[in-house]
């Protein structure tokens, strides 16, 4: 009995801890609040949006999430990917400064 109890704690503890960087457009300090906050999720360790290189830094234990709902994630929340585009009606209910297929807000600082 107590090998089973081991082979099941070893099972856990080899959970995969992956950091991916991922594309994904905005233009504000409000966008970066709105991706990491769609990003408070189950088996999401980390994120961090950069609004000057438009990455996205998510660290995750990939037993419980994909690489691919992450991507639907933030996409629901109004932001478009590299893989994922959030719906139109999502993105046209952003506020103004945060539209950023319509407006260029290059230069804007973290």
């Amino acid at each position: 009995m107590g090998c089973i109890a081991f082979i099941s704690i070893s099972a856990l503890a080899q959970s995969k801890v992956v950091t991916a960087t991922i594309k994904v457009y905005g233009n504000c300090i409000m966008c970066k609040k709105r991706i990491e906050t769609a990003l408070d999720y189950k088996g999401i360790k980390k994120a961090e949006w950069s609004a000057k290189t438009k990455e996205l830094v998510v660290v995750y234990n990939s037993d419980k999430i994909t690489e691919k709902k992450i991507h639907e994630l933030v996409a629901a929340a109004g932001h478009d990917t590299d893989q994922v585009k959030a719906k139109q009606e999502t993105y046209a209910a952003l506020p103004f400064c945060c539209l950023y297929r319509d407006h260029d807000h290059s230069g804007v600082i973290d």
